[in-house]
């Protein structure tokens, strides 16, 4: 479920750059330009190709109510992979209220465990930074016309 912010609801400018500081300064991978800009990434498994096909798994999860990934909706925080291919994921919604609250984080869970050579995943469901149209990739808000 999308909901277009009202000029009440906008991210605070000083929070959202904390937020980026923070995302540049991680231990993270840098994230390929077709990737949401908030999305860290990580792998220290042997395999690094895993990582790619965890996130192809990952982009098979749709939000019911409109027709884009949940990975280029910017619903991906956090992947993380150990060097023993335990996967780590933080996502969001695009709200506290989403109806498939209780149902989507078991869809990634099974996605991200579906891919060849995963061990095990934890998804864990995260509220902050709250989700904001800004973290979708560039193609997915041209599609749904947020430019």
């Amino acid at each position: 479920m999308i909901e277009t912010p009202d000029e009440t609801n906008q991210p605070d400018p000083a929070t959202a750059a904390q937020v980026q500081a923070a995302d540049i300064q991680s231990d993270a991978t840098n994230v390929a330009a077709d990737n949401p800009p908030s999305v860290s990434l990580q792998s220290v498994a042997d395999d690094d190709s895993l990582l790619e096909r965890v996130i192809s798994g990952v982009r098979e999860v749709f939000d019911p109510e409109i027709p884009l990934n949940i990975y280029d909706l910017g619903l991906i925080y956090r992947i993380d992979i150990s060097a023993d291919n335990q996967v780590a994921i933080d996502m969001t919604l695009t709200s506290p209220m989403c109806p498939v609250a209780g149902s989507l984080p078991g869809e990634v869970e099974n996605a991200a465990r579906a891919v060849a050579g995963v061990a095990d995943v934890v998804v864990e469901l995260v509220w902050d930074p709250p989700w904001d149209p800004q973290v979708m990739s560039e193609a997915a808000r041209l599609e749904l016309g947020f430019f």
